[in-house]
């Protein structure tokens, strides 16, 4: 067990507390990874590790992860009022990665090559929502998501958090022009379009689906929902105005699943 760590710089320090602006992390090509269960998908997964950010007095949490680090990554340790400025949590585990941006596949040759379900979200700006999107997603054997222009960036810190450290296990492709890239993707997929008002019920289908959500707040503009091969609606027996993003996208999964 390492018990000598590296003391983060003012500097270090500074670039670290930055990166909750999305425009800085697209800059710097890094992002924060912070807690024990994100860390751990993170060593299971090929993403590059720059650095762990460590609170000595935290160890117990974290202590077996770092053993099983590769011993090259550095090591920072950090005082509780400096993670203050760095993390989320309000309870810190102690333990946080600092990760390299990876570069993004073409939309073109990656539908090419996939070969199960997919997720596509239009305008997703909550990165709460994202995070457990990605979750679901990864539970139910998507392959990936595709983001809309216009959607929260999946490196957000709280994004990487509520996805418990599944956004390291999907290929995720941000920033793409549903209306140009929907004709192209339903040559390969059935899309299904998530509706709150009207629709069938979800259902099982034998084919490479493509279900696309809007955000919480507006669903999906009509120009989108009417590319839909079938559009989907859940419907409820209570007073509630609706299911919240993650609910319905979760039973949705579920469906699409389905044999």
């Amino acid at each position: 067990m390492q018990t000598e760590y590296l003391n983060a710089s003012q500097a270090q320090l500074k670039k670290w507390a930055r990166l909750d602006d999305t425009k800085v992390r697209q800059e710097e090509g890094v992002f924060l990874a912070e807690g024990v269960k994100v860390v751990e998908e993170l060593l299971a997964s090929d993403w590059e590790i720059k650095a762990f950010l460590l609170m000595p007095e935290k160890t117990k949490y974290w202590e077996k992860l770092a053993l099983s680090a590769r011993k090259d990554i550095p090591m920072y340790q950090i005082t509780r009022s400096q993670w203050e400025k760095i993390g989320q949590d309000r309870e810190p585990e102690g333990i946080m990665a600092v990760v390299g941006t990876r570069q993004i596949p073409r939309i073109s040759s990656w539908l090419a090559k996939t070969s199960g379900h997919i997720l596509i979200l239009h305008e997703i700006n909550n990165p709460l929502n994202l995070g457990a999107l990605a979750r679901s997603a990864q539970w139910f054997g998507f392959d990936g998501i595709i983001l809309s222009t216009n959607s929260t960036d999946y490196t957000n810190s709280k994004a990487v958090r509520a996805s418990m450290g599944s956004i390291f296990h999907l290929t995720i492709i941000p920033d793409i022009d549903l209306n140009a890239a929907l004709p192209k993707i339903k040559e390969n997929f059935f899309l299904i379009g998530s509706d709150v008002h009207e629709g069938l019920m979800p259902h099982p289908v034998k084919k490479r689906i493509a279900l696309i959500l809007g955000n919480e707040s507006h669903g999906l503009p009509e120009t989108i929902l009417n590319m839909a091969d079938e559009k989907w609606s859940i419907p409820g027996c209570g007073n509630a105005d609706s299911l919240s993003l993650p609910q319905a996208a979760a039973i949705m999964m579920y469906e699409c699943t389905k044999k």
